[in-house]
């Protein structure tokens, strides 16, 4: 699970780097409202944890920001205000949580946690379901429309990657690490190549299922779309 903290507290970016890393969460910690949007801009990203209260672009700006710009990025916000008035604005622009100041980060991984499984692709059975295309990480088996499809070692580790962060952009240069293969050393022409083999084995020859963010990377639909009746 790779995390943005959003907060212009350093003592608590250094705690719970501390504490989530060993549990298996990359933690990257931007200062304030402006740097963690450029971050963000980066994508690979499965959550965020958003300071309400922090000089310049507040917290609410933020997240304002976010939705309008149309990211589905799963945000759980962090505040020491008792202010309902807050909380409320901030469930209204999209905020999928709230943890009020101070916390013990044992329960922040758990409300993080929730909240992913909450906003995850269809998950029955151990298997992750988006677009209409299913994947049993266990088994390493992949169906399209109910169908079987052979895939690579490689490629069915890009697709999971993609089927777990479903609506929500990877970045080019992130998708093999993602996908649990920081091993494998190529270059983004390379993953350019993989995802066109990927696609036309998942029949997605007109990229409705996988689709390219220019300059950023790739984005896996939640649901398969279906085209307008003329």
């Amino acid at each position: 699970m790779r995390v943005l903290l959003i907060d212009d507290d350093a003592r608590l970016a250094e705690l719970l780097t501390g504490y989530l890393g060993p549990q298996e969460v990359q933690l990257v910690h931007a200062a304030g409202g402006q740097a963690g949007l450029a971050q963000l801009a980066a994508g690979g990203f499965d959550a965020v944890l958003l300071d309400v209260m922090m000089p310049g672009m507040d917290g609410l700006a933020v997240l304002r920001h976010l939705r309008d710009a149309g990211h589905r990025l799963p945000v759980l916000m962090l505040t020491a205000r008792g202010d309902e008035a807050d909380r409320v604005v901030g469930l209204e622009l999209g905020a999928d949580d709230y943890v009020g100041k101070p916390f013990s980060p044992r329960e922040l991984l758990a409300r993080l946690r929730a909240v992913l499984r909450r906003t995850s692709p269809d998950q029955v059975a151990g298997k992750l379901t988006a677009a209409g295309i299913t994947v049993d990480p266990g088994a390493r088996e992949a169906w399209v429309d109910g169908a079987p499809v052979e895939l690579t070692g490689l490629e069915i580790d890009i697709l999971i990657a993609l089927l777990r962060r479903a609506g929500r952009v990877v970045p080019r240069t992130a998708i093999l690490e993602l996908a649990g293969r920081g091993d494998v050393s190529v270059g983004e022409r390379a993953v350019d190549v993989h995802i066109s083999r990927l696609r036309k084995k998942l029949g997605d020859d007109d990229a409705t299922r996988i689709r390219t963010v220019r300059g950023v990377g790739y984005v896996l639909a939640r649901a398969t779309e279906t085209p307008e009746a003329p």
